[in-house]
């Protein structure tokens, strides 16, 4: 619709002009095609088609036309329009667009309909008029300031205003027009005002006000950026002296002193000057304009008096230009009167400053500069000044940022006019103040508040238009020869008392920024003469003078007899000046405020303070805080003092401490007598009159924050204490305890929560956090670390006398004890409880956020730290029974996870805080929230006894009130993706956010993978004790949810710049990515996930977007080819140093997530029958993408997201050997993250940094010059050599992360193919065609992996036992044929590339094993083709022999002494290599195996086959089974020919048998080991020894009579076992027979007979063959016949 693309074309607009305006990036092109489509717009302005009875007749008969559309609308529909119409007083079929098109976006801010029209529409035109007050400003107004595209806009704002050529006339109207929509909106506004009132009458319901609210607030920024329009537009003219007069008439009429009155001033001002200027308005014109506006002085019914003063101040300051050197020769002042006209002017500007101007021009000031942060000696000041005049309310919305600088600008230029055009005026101001000064002091006729005080008011006026504008207030001090210079130096001199205050508060503001604190500096010695080296007495203020007024203040205190000067006066000069007047205490703390001031901007001023012989600042400043000064007096020397520390040194430190704590023992006291001695500690008064006065508690925390601060040499390892080690030790235990316990209990715990003034309340917080935050931040717990694991003297190199006395002083310690007190909880968590809606109305360097931002940086910190201060420092400080510290009461909280449990709050606090707009608030909440989540002791909550654990106490509090969605919504808005922010790159606060919130769930979901967690609330699942669901109607049913927010980002962000890879792009990319993995590997989330990917074609989706990549491919304009070239020798890479690494791991990363969620859904799809998604998951593996039946879109197939392979990121070695790492155990800077073992280099960084320390402390103390060069040079080379280890280091860490996902990528991709492999279908042909194109891909990059990479290489040999496991060599693709021999080809190849692998370099036991299946597995599908004499089995076999005998000796090695089913694998290979040898007749293995004594072995195994199975645990008993069943099969196979036969009766084999006693048990009980079926696995050995035996002697044949006798005797001896054998094989006696489980039943009798009858043929041929039974019956013949003769 019209509307929507208005809206969406002015934001994008409005995101370009700040693009090119604050960032200056490269948005020219695109900004300029926009504006040119919204020129027309900017023209239209605020335009609105009103109602009007057609258009509602025609929205009543039911059918209207929105855009090209016709709709039929219902009563509701016509009902909502219509008051919708009228409440934004629109035309009805406007409305109904408006109402149509917000039907979308008002799900997404869970608004009404009504309400999010109403929004859209003031939203629309608060972009209208905020891009064209940019164009304005940049185009027309932009100062000095060249931009890209200037003249662009330049001539748009010409068009827009209507200006052809020199013809300004449709300028004016176009600013009179900007004047009415002005107008047009306080009448609204008026409406608004009306509507509250009237709902307030009803009670209506909270909505109502809601939307009143909002359209109250948008039209008053709209009513903002029409004023700055204007202004703007006055610059070059687009305004004439008709719009100023009717902006008068305007002017007359406003009522009240509020924002709307404030958005005339700028305008009015600027509007003023440029009229009264001679190039722009005729001499007759201004003096008819100057004679009406004095005319109407009395007679003009102004309703703002003072503002009507204003207006004639500026006029008069402005006109009075013109006559300064005025042109005689004009006709227009032709008989005039100059010197009367003058006087006239001044008695009229005289008349206006009566009549208030100065007062609304100083009310004005500090309402658009209101005081943000605390200052209670100007608030004082300007409540003075202003008395009873009107100011803006309180709860008054802030005004944005371009209107008080152009407001300030214009005030700038009327300071300037009138400090230029009206001296006369300023010095008629002056005396006649002072005379009324005079008189007041001899007479007191006139009271102090009747004072009119005019020029002290200017003073204010002139410090509030230039702070904070430092290029500006330059014009005061470039020319020592100008107006406003000669000012200065005129306004220092004989000053009263009250306006040295105002004039100090202007010299400070002046005086920001270094150069023009450097130039207020000289001007203060100058003044003074101390510039000349000389001092003398001068009624200038300057530094003599302010020292003067310090040290006799300091004197008075000290002997109060003598009396105080309070006037600036000589006494000799002015004698009523030594009346002690009442301002006294402002002027000084006037003077300190302003010396603070200079020592924090300039270097210079500080320094020559800190160091003038004459006068001793800190001592001077500590004289002053004594108990009967003022307590406002005493906090501006703290603050002094603190200026001071600027940039300290220990030095300067270590006096300023002594000096204070010298101070808390006999300097405050002095109203009383001094005892004789020293007090031997400060007195606890002391303390309680600190916190009691807010001012003095303020400053003093100020001050305690400077003295903590590390000083800026400390290069990062804060390894000193911040104040001397031995402060205090003469009259106490030294340290700074007291302080610490001021800071903490009388002021953040008891003071802060006493303070009911809510700016007071959050500055005092934000100074006791800020100082908690240093004391935290500043403690270094690796030196604890270094001390325990590292060889570096740690005591000796810090620069504290031990680590003990480090741990035992360090302020951290005693805060830390303190942040487990009751009291200081109650106060910390309350500094972090704040309505959301005021966080997020106050601006962002607002005293509420700032210490709402340090109250969960110090729960960030105590977090992280309190593990330290648990385990190492608490016990330290329990041991030291000499170091007494003042106890402090503790709650029982084990830790500070307790605390939060008692104060749940803080969990919804912080996740409605992500959504106030604050970019840093969000970022500091997530990452505590992230912390805290991650807590084991809040993410569980223990049950009772016997029971288990209950659900999280953090996720329930999130779901109370359903504060999750709400938190869950504003996430979800944070993570949209805007095209826009990519052009500011990493700085973008989009980006910024967008990655703490990735990190956030990241972290949660990665603490507690299988519990519900907070992330999971939020991401949209509802959370029980042990499981997650998804609710109906919830957001994530309408893909509304923080999850589809994840989704959409991962699937929309780009990774990629042109024809490079960002890193910092995919960085966004690979977050969601990992977050959606987390999920979908996570039993607690993987259905419901997989679910909701699938529904949205994530697979589809991504794949067409896959790029295949090369060595050659750029990362961050780098490829990795070049990396390496870069590294040549021992260089560092920039490569793996920097960014494009980044981008190459973050896309093997997503690449790898891919591989996995594809292999999933797919393995899912094959598993639930899912056959159409099966079809389409096969199909984008093969290179298409089936986004619905007619659309096939191409895509990277299965085979090209290989290209990853290509990579490798071999390590870089560290030089340990060298000097700043010998002796180190790096093992201590190691840390694991995402399952890679990385060093941690702050870790690193700070051991190199005690190194280089400890070296430099092992230096002589005095080196001759010659040695000291050489020190400095050893100490230059050794922090080079740390930076070059420091990139070493990181390069490291960088190629282990790229190895990690590089083997992730592969492990997903060989699990891809494997499910592909058994899942998917595919035609008999096509399958082996699929298998043989993948081994193609894969064996090169196997035999590869054999040089080095074990991971590559075991990932593609199980591959590769997949695919040939799966392959059908009875197909016709292994026929003989071209294709044939090719398909023969890859196995051979395969199978020469596993016999390979087995006696690699990098072989294990796991690689060993694939290699052998493969083997196993080639020789058995080959084997029927493999016939005697056949290519294919000589082939084979000779493979075999080129691989050396060391090939068989390893396999042997293995087959007698390997690990689990390596062994079984092992012996099953060597059985399919006997076999296929004994085919092809060769003796090869055999020989071998006689070499390697082999056979014998195996043969002298048996007898240890019941022992080993006896001794053996149930868990080893089926697996040694396996293992003697292969070598059985491998001796059968031997045997099976005569020469193996021959090999194997000659090892012993019967001898073995009768040893192992397996027939010489009772065949009813077997063999004893522990297995259910042990006596059935005893027939199977049984059966499988017999086998051998049977081979053997047949393979002898019934000749070799040697064999025939051992085996007639294995049978004698085996009789018993035979025999029991045959009567169980007919039922003979099963009864009674029983294994380990009891009784055989009758069905298990029957399969057992099956089973023996294997075993009974096996007996009855050898028994047959040997011819046992004829040898037995010849043996009883002969026995018989003997006993006949006997």
């Amino acid at each position: 619709m019209a509307e929507e693309d208005s809206l969406v074309s002015l934001q994008g607009l409005h995101r370009d002009l700040c693009a090119l305006i604050d960032l200056k990036l490269p948005v020219l092109d695109r900004l300029v095609n926009t504006l040119e489509n919204s020129l027309d717009e900017f023209r239209a302005l605020l335009d609105k088609k009103g109602r009007n009875d057609a258009s509602r007749q025609t929205l009543s008969s039911g059918k209207i036309k929105i855009g090209e559309d016709e709709y039929e609308v219902n009563q509701d529909f016509q009902a909502t329009t219509l008051q919708l119409a009228e409440l934004l007083d629109v035309d009805e079929l406007e409305a109904a667009a408006l109402f149509m098109g917000a039907q979308h976006e008002a799900e997404e801010l869970d608004r009404s309909q009504l309400q999010t029209a109403v929004i859209r529409f003031h939203r629309r035109r608060e972009y209208l008029l905020l891009c064209l007050r940019l164009v304005m400003k940049t185009g027309i107004d932009n100062g000095e300031t060249e931009l890209e595209g200037q003249d662009v806009l330049q001539k748009a704002a010409q068009y827009i205003v209507g200006v052809e050529g020199v013809n300004f006339e449709n300028a004016h109207r176009f600013w009179a027009k900007c004047l009415r929509s002005m107008e047009a909106i306080e009448a609204w506004l008026f409406q608004i005002a009306e509507l509250v009132q009237r709902a307030h009458t009803l009670g209506q319901s909270p909505d109502v006000y809601e939307i009143l609210d909002f359209e109250r607030e948008s039209l008053t920024r709209q009513h903002e950026n029409l004023a700055a329009i204007c202004a703007h537009m006055i610059k070059v003219g687009f305004a004439s002296l008709d719009n100023y007069k009717t902006l008068l008439a305007k002017l007359k009429t406003i009522d009240r002193h509020d924002l709307i009155a404030v958005h005339y001033v700028p305008m009015t001002l600027r509007l003023t000057a440029w009229v009264a200027l001679e190039s722009n308005t005729t001499t007759k014109d201004a003096r008819a304009l100057h004679d009406s506006l004095m005319a109407g002085r009395e007679n003009d019914t102004w309703l703002l008096r003072n503002f009507h003063a204003a207006v004639v101040a500026w006029w008069l300051a402005e006109y009075s230009g013109r006559y300064v050197d005025p042109n005689v020769q004009d006709p227009d002042l032709q008989n005039v009167n100059f010197d009367q006209e003058a006087q006239g002017r001044l008695e009229a500007f005289m008349k206006a400053l009566t009549d208030g101007a100065f007062h609304f021009m100083l009310s004005i000031s500090q309402d658009v500069r209101p005081t943000n942060w605390y200052d209670p000696t100007k608030t004082s000041m300007i409540s003075n000044l202003l008395q009873d005049t009107a100011v803006l309310p309180s709860e008054s919305p802030q005004l944005e940022e371009f209107f008080r600088e152009i407001t300030m600008e214009q005030m700038q230029t009327f300071v300037d006019s009138f400090i230029t055009n009206t001296p006369d005026t300023l010095r008629k101001l002056k005396v006649e103040e002072d005379d009324q000064r005079r008189r007041m002091q001899t007479s007191f006729s006139m009271a102090a508040a009747e004072q009119p005080l005019h020029l002290e008011r200017f003073l204010l006026i002139v410090s509030y238009a230039y702070d904070g504008f430092p290029d500006a207030a330059e014009d005061f001090w470039s020319d020592k020869e100008s107006n406003l210079y000669g000012f200065l130096q005129w306004a220092a001199k004989r000053q009263p008392t009250p306006r040295i205050a105002m004039f100090c508060e202007m010299l400070r503001s002046i005086s920001t920024g270094e150069a023009n604190a450097e130039a207020a500096h000289h001007f203060l010695m100058e003044e003074g003469g101390l510039a000349s080296g000389k001092i003398r007495r001068t009624s200038s203020l300057c530094y003599t003078h302010i020292f003067n007024e310090l040290i006799e203040l300091e004197s008075h205190v000290r002997e109060p007899k003598k009396a105080i000067q309070g006037g600036l006066y000589p006494p000799t000069q002015n004698p009523a000046d030594q009346i002690a007047e009442p301002e006294t205490a402002t002027m000084l703390e006037s003077y300190l405020r302003l010396l603070a001031h200079l020592c924090r901007e300039s270097q210079p001023a500080r320094h020559w303070l800190l160091h003038v012989s004459e006068f001793n600042l800190v001592d001077i400043c500590l004289g002053l805080c004594a108990d009967s000064v003022e307590s406002h007096l005493r906090a501006s020397a703290f603050g002094a003092v603190s200026a001071l520390l600027v940039d300290k040194n220990v030095q300067r430190a270590s006096v300023i401490w002594n000096n204070l704590d010298e101070w808390t023992v006999s300097g405050f006291h002095v109203a009383s007598k001094q005892p004789p001695t020293i007090a031997s500690f400060s007195r606890d008064d002391l303390w309680d009159v600190l916190a009691n006065g807010y001012d003095e508690s303020l400053a003093f925390m100020r001050l305690l924050h400077s003295l903590i601060e590390p000083y800026p040499d400390n290069q990062g390892l804060n390894d000193s204490l911040p104040f001397p080690e031995a402060l205090g030790s003469t009259r106490r235990m030294p340290g700074i305890e007291k302080y610490v316990d001021f800071a903490m209990q009388r002021v953040f715990a008891e003071r802060t929560l006493d303070v009911q003034q809510p700016l007071q309340r959050h500055v005092l917080t934000w100074a006791c956090l800020r100082f908690i935050v240093t004391c935290l931040s500043t403690f270094n717990e690796n030196l604890v670390i270094f001390a325990n694991k590292s060889s570096i003297p740690v005591d000796a190199v810090i620069d504290t006398s031990s680590l003990e006395v480090y741990i035992l002083l360090h302020p951290f310690t005693r805060v830390m004890e303190w942040l487990f007190n009751d009291k200081v909880l109650k106060a910390l968590f309350a500094s972090s409880h704040h309505d959301v809606k005021e966080v997020d109305a106050a601006p962002s360097d607002s005293p509420l956020v700032q210490s709402l931002m340090l109250s969960i940086e110090v729960m960030d910190l105590v977090m992280n730290l309190q593990a330290t201060y648990i385990d190492i420092v608490r016990p330290v400080v329990k041991q030291q029974s000499s170091f007494h510290r003042s106890p402090i009461s503790n709650l029982s909280l084990a830790s500070f996870e307790d605390a939060v449990i008692n104060n749940l709050q803080i969990i919804v606090d912080l996740g409605l805080y992500c959504g106030t707009g604050h970019e840093m608030l969000t970022i500091a909440s997530l990452q505590l929230l992230q912390k805290l989540a991650s807590s084991r002791k809040l993410a569980i909550t223990p049950g009772g006894f016997g029971q288990r654990s209950s659900r999280s106490k953090i996720v329930g509090v999130l779901e109370k009130d359903n504060e999750a969605e709400r938190i869950s919504r504003s996430l979800a808005n944070l993570l949209q993706f805007n095209e826009d922010e990519l052009e500011a790159g990493v700085e973008a606060p989009g980006y910024v956010v967008k990655m703490q919130i990735l990190d956030f769930l990241n972290g949660c979901i990665g603490a507690s993978p299988g519990k519900p967690t907070i992330a999971h609330i939020l991401l949209g699942f509802v959370c029980d004790s042990t499981t997650v669901g998804v609710k109906e109607d919830s957001l994530w049913n309408q893909s509304k949810s923080l999850f589809h927010a994840v989704l959409l980002l991962g699937v929309e962000y780009p990774d990629i710049d042109g024809e490079t890879f960002s890193s910092w792009k995919s960085e966004i990319k690979v977050r969601c990515w990992d977050i959606m993995q987390k999920l979908w590997m996570s039993p607690l989330t993987s259905s419901w996930v997989m679910k909701e990917l699938r529904e949205q074609d994530l697979i589809f989706a991504q794949a067409p977007a896959l790029l295949v990549v090369a060595m050659d491919t750029l990362w961050d304009g780098l490829s990795l080819a070049e990396g390496f070239e870069q590294q040549a020798g021992s260089a560092i890479s920039g490569f793996f140093c920097g960014s494009p690494s980044a981008a190459l791991q973050n896309f093997l990363q997503y690449r790898a997530a891919f591989l996995d969620y594809e292999a999933r859904e797919l393995r899912l799809a094959v598993q639930s029958g899912m056959s159409t998604l099966k079809t389409r998951i096969q199909s984008v593996l093969l290179g298409t993408t089936m986004r619905s039946v007619d659309d096939a879109v191409p895509n990277p197939n299965i085979f090209e997201l290989f290209d990853f392979i290509e990579f490798s990121f071999p390590e870089r070695n560290v030089p340990t050997g060298t000097k700043l790492l010998q002796g180190m155990d790096l093992k201590i800077c190691q840390e694991e993250k995402d399952g890679v073992l990385l060093y941690s280099l702050p870790l690193i960084e700070q051991l190199l940094l005690l190194k280089i320390k400890a070296f430099r402390k092992e230096r002589p103390p005095q080196p001759t010059p010659q040695d000291a060069t050489q020190n400095d040079q050893d100490e230059l080379q050794m922090v080079q050599d740390a930076q070059h280890l420091l990139a070493l280091f990181t390069e490291q860490n960088r190629r282990a992360q790229l190895t990690h996902y590089h083997q992730d990528n592969l492990r997903s991709w060989v699990q891809l193919l494997t499910v592909t492999l058994s899942g998917c279908d595919f035609e008999p042909n096509a399958r082996t065609s699929f298998i043989l194109q993948t081994l193609q891909v894969i064996i090169p990059k196997l035999e590869a992996a054999y040089n080095g990479d074990l991971f590559m290489a075991l990932q593609l040999a199980s591959l590769a036992d997949a695919l040939i496991l799966t392959i059908e060599f009875e197909s016709t693709a292994f026929e003989k044929s071209k294709a044939g021999d090719f398909a023969n080809d890859r196995l051979s190849q395969l199978f020469r590339a596993a016999l390979v692998g087995i006696y690699s370099p990098i072989s294990t036991v796991e690689l060993r094993e694939c290699c052998y299946q493969i083997c196993i597995r080639y020789i058995h599908g080959t084997f029927d083709k493999s016939t005697k004499g056949s290519l294919l089995g000589r082939h084979t076999l000779s493979t075999v022999k080129n691989c050396g005998s060391h090939l068989l000796e390893l396999i042997c090695d293995d087959a007698y002494s390997g690990q689990g089913t390596c062994k079984v694998f092992s012996l099953l290979l060597l059985t399919a290599l006997v076999a296929i040898a004994t085919r092809q007749e060769s003796k090869y293995i055999l020989e071998t195996f006689v070499s390697l004594n082999f056979i014998g072995v195996l043969v002298d195994n048996i007898k240890h086959i019941p022992d080993d199975l006896r001794a053996a645990g149930a868990p080893q008993v089926p697996m040694l089974l396996q293992y003697y069943d292969a070598t059985l099969a491998l001796l059968l196979r031997i045997c099976q020919t005569r020469l193996g036969a021959a090999y194997v009766l000659n090892a012993g084999l019967f001898a073995s048998i009768k040893q192992s006693g397996i027939f010489g048990v009772d065949p009813d009980i077997g063999l004893e080991f522990d297995n259910p079926d042990a006596l059935t696995k005893y027939y199977d050995l049984m059966l499988s020894v017999l086998r051998v035996i049977n081979a053997a002697v047949i393979a002898r044949g019934r000749q070799n009579e040697q064999t025939i006798f051992q085996a007639r005797e294995f049978l004698k001896e085996s009789r018993h076992s035979m025999v029991a054998i045959f009567k169980r094989s007919v039922n003979v006696g099963v009864g009674g027979m029983r294994n380990g489980n009891g009784t055989i039943g009758l069905g298990e009798a029957v399969g057992l007979k099956e089973d023996l009858t294997d075993l009974v043929d096996c007996f009855t041929v050898l028994v047959d063959f040997t011819g046992f039974l004829e040898y037995e019956d010849s043996k009883k013949v002969k026995t018989a016949r003997a006993n006949m003769f006997s």
